[in-house]
């Protein structure tokens, strides 16, 4: 089979001869004298387009031969034109020739290897064996674009052997055979079997997006390309909305929201404090001399509970406190709260009983209550609880 992509990767339109078509598990495995389709490998995602009118949903490297898989037969022998979906095959040139470049930088300065590349739908990763600082990463990005903006020409070929041996080139295995070089002057040179942009200009841009420490080096995120110029866009998008809801100019966002940020702070504490002294008020009105009160309160979260439990145990309001709260979640949140009695048999007692889990220390145990509110309020009834008013 002739890999047409090799000889250009520009090409868009062509014509092979069914060599073979049988139905398999994704559709029907196609085999033609020639393509221009280029299979999934080395990172880069596989080619879709039209072949002979039927859809190509995947393209596999099976064994050394090409497949192609359709969503519907061609006929053996006849000659059908392939159509490449150029949007998706120029992006990921756009990613792959971006990669190689950024690779090459790194390698170049700080001497460290690619092990790992993946070009996904959101993103491309790339994973170093060794560490970088983001002030590091920033000027390879800077370089990079410098290069880009230069408009370099970029090879994608097979050398001679004699042309190979005097080449300083990155591959990540051993090679044998005809090897393939793909070469960015002042960039990187590197064995390779994907497709390429012509010129670096053509990458468009390089913008890294993140990076977090990864199997003793780092992974970095990147977008390259049209697909760099869409994210800058959507950020732009959001970064508009912000600025409109806190009435802000776009550079001053950050400030405005760690203002807002501060002020919710004070704001939550004062809630906190608020709702901490509604518990005690709460807990001081309970009617004291029961040895287990039960009381149910709507709309309250665990740390009211706990504060509700244990102003009632200093109040010496019941020997056993049980507070409950219908969750959000269904059921019943519970905090459960003795200074005497151990609190983790009695909630494991009643998590068997009411449908329950949760667990704690020997003083107190929370969890939540899965049990209808009549079971719930009949099983505690009979277990001696008194409910508070």
């Amino acid at each position: 089979m002739k890999k047409l992509f090799y000889d250009s990767a520009y090409i868009r339109t062509f014509e092979a001869k069914v060599l073979s078509c049988e139905k398999g598990k994704k559709g029907y495995e196609v085999a033609l004298d020639q393509t221009a389709f280029y299979p999934e490998g080395g990172g880069q995602p596989y080619d879709t387009g039209i072949l002979g009118g039927a859809h190509v949903t995947a393209v596999h490297d099976v064994k050394g031969e090409i497949v192609h898989y359709t969503d519907a037969p061609l006929a053996v022998g006849e000659t059908v034109t392939g159509e490449i979906n150029w949007d998706r095959r120029f992006q990921n040139m756009q990613g792959h020739s971006g990669e190689h470049l950024v690779s090459g930088l790194i390698h170049a300065k700080y001497g460290y290897d690619n092990v790992g590349f993946h070009m996904g739908t959101e993103e491309i990763t790339i994973d170093l064996n060794g560490l970088l600082e983001w002030e590091d990463l920033m000027e390879i990005e800077k370089k990079a674009n410098r290069i880009i903006w230069e408009d370099r020409e970029i090879y994608a070929g097979f050398p001679s052997a004699e042309e190979l041996a005097h080449m300083d080139y990155r591959s990540k295995k051993e090679l044998t055979g005809a090897i393939r070089i793909v070469s960015i002057p002042g960039g990187d040179t590197c064995a390779c079997c994907g497709t390429h942009v012509k010129t670096t200009g053509k990458i468009g841009l390089v913008k890294f997006l993140t990076m977090i420490h990864y199997k003793g080096g780092v992974r970095i995120s990147l977008l390259c390309g049209e697909a760099a110029v869409m994210d800058y866009e959507k950020k732009r998008e959001e970064l508009q909305k912000i600025s409109v809801l806190l009435s802000a100019k776009a550079g001053k966002t950050a400030d405005a929201v760690e203002k807002v940020k501060n002020e919710l702070t004070m704001t939550q504490a004062k809630c906190s404090e608020m709702s901490r002294k509604l518990m005690k008020i709460y807990a001081d009105q309970l009617n004291g001399g029961n040895s287990k009160i039960c009381w149910i309160e709507d709309g309250l979260d665990m740390t009211e509970l706990r504060h509700f439990v244990n102003f009632a145990l200093e109040g010496k309001k019941g020997g056993i406190v049980l507070a409950l709260s219908e969750s959000v979640n269904g059921g019943f949140s519970y905090v459960l709260g003795s200074q005497s009695e151990d609190m983790r048999a009695l909630s494991k007692e009643l998590n068997g009983e009411l449908s329950g889990r949760g667990g704690g220390s020997s003083q107190m145990a929370q969890g939540t209550f899965f049990a209808r509110k009549e079971e719930l309020l009949s099983s505690l009834a009979a277990r001696g609880f008194v409910m508070a008013d």
